[in-house]
């Protein structure tokens, strides 16, 4: 781990890149309006292993083309659940890796693994998108962070790690000399860092044509639950008043007037009506957002992607690959609720078990393409 300085002396001030008040790894801004006009993108076929040349190619810029996300991306129909599963390569690949994946012990087998997740992926996208737009909006690249001298693009999940990744970006950039003492407000309120949304187009095309893409994804049960505990059940001055008094007023009957006007003590059950719901009273966060949403893996060609279960291990052996100095390794400390246990599988089924097998089941159908796309197992012996 490394260890140094007090952050004070350590931080670098930069151009304030970043939206004031914005919570990175927080709340997420559905009316984006950056300066990047769409990309056209054709991708190249992927060699074997990394190479410090990567791997996209691209790239034309047509007049600026706002589209909305498809918001029907994440609907799983019965019909589109057995076209997966009968899918011979998607099988094949699946039952390969769920069971057998383990912290990566060399360079081969790390590279290994990379294939096998990358080619899923791709199965997986030719198979339900067979029909995928080759054009980059805004949106498609506004969670995804940049790091120009080890030349890095992270894609942030919330409750995968972004906090620490954030960290490592800064160290990395030189806006910090350690990340240990980087605290969790000059995290997602400092505005070191930049995004790529930000970024004019022609900086955009050539960093998403030649620099390393990264994404860390976590069991998608497991996040949802380790985002509601977070939001819900510690004190917030956003999440209480902006997303718990709209759920309170409309799933609870008899709510009181102290819930109504603070929105404190969100339930689990009220907060998953909430997700479920197609007329939702307050719109999406990034918080449970599906990744298949939220980082658009069909469309962007992820050089790296790391899973949370096992992210010190893999995180480490990224950071050698890119040239990090080799005092810097991930940080494993947990700064929000730290008294709070971490989120684990256990924990995920003593709140699943609040819900009828119904709802566990539309649940899981919410997040299928992500249980599919990044070989999760499935969460319940009665979902299908």
């Amino acid at each position: 781990m490394v260890q140094g300085s007090t952050l004070g002396g350590g931080l670098v001030e930069r151009p304030r890149r970043i939206r004031d008040g914005q919570e990175l790894c927080a709340q997420h801004d559905r009316n984006i309006t950056g300066r990047v006009a769409s990309v056209n993108l054709e991708r190249q076929s992927r060699p074997d292993e990394p190479s410090d040349d990567n791997y996209a190619s691209m790239i034309q810029f047509p007049a600026f083309n706002w589209t909305k996300p498809n918001q029907a991306f994440h609907r799983v129909t019965k019909r589109h659940r057995k076209l997966l599963k009968t899918n011979a390569a998607i099988r094949t690949l699946s039952n390969s890796s769920s069971s057998s994946e383990t912290t990566p012990k060399s360079w081969q087998h790390f590279y290994h693994m990379q294939k096998t997740r990358h080619q899923l992926i791709k199965e997986v996208c030719a198979k339900y998108r067979s029909n995928i737009s080759r054009t980059i909006t805004p949106h498609q690249v506004s969670r995804i962070y940049v790091e120009d001298r080890h030349k890095l693009l992270y894609c942030e999940v919330p409750k995968a790690g972004c906090s620490n990744w954030k960290r490592v970006l800064m160290v990395l950039a030189g806006v910090a000399s350690t990340t240990h003492k980087i605290n969790h407000d000059t995290v997602h309120y400092g505005n070191h860092l930049t995004r790529l949304d930000s970024l004019d187009q022609d900086a955009v095309s050539e960093r998403l044509r030649s620099y390393t893409k990264v994404l860390f994804i976590r069991e998608p049960m497991e996040r949802l639950v380790s985002a509601f505990r977070d939001k819900f059940e510690s004190p917030n001055s956003y999440y209480h008043p902006v997303f718990g008094k709209p759920i309170i007023s409309k799933y609870r009957v008899n709510a009181s007037k102290s819930a109504l006007r603070t929105g404190s003590g969100v339930t689990f059950q009220e907060f998953i009506r909430y997700l479920l719901d197609v007329h939702r009273p307050i719109g999406m966060d990034i918080h449970w957002e599906p990744v298949s949403q939220l980082c658009s893996p069909c469309l962007l060609d992820y050089d790296y992607i790391g899973k949370f279960e096992t992210i010190e291990e893999e995180a480490n052996f990224l950071l050698q690959r890119v040239g990090a100095p080799k005092n810097l390794t991930f940080p494993t400390f947990k700064d929000r609720n730290p008294e709070a246990a971490r989120t684990t599988t256990h924990i995920t089924q003593r709140y699943f078990t609040q819900l009828s097998a119904s709802d566990r089941q539309r649940v899981y159908d919410f997040y299928y393409m992500d249980y599919l796309m990044f070989n999760y197992s499935k969460p319940f012996h009665d979902v299908y």
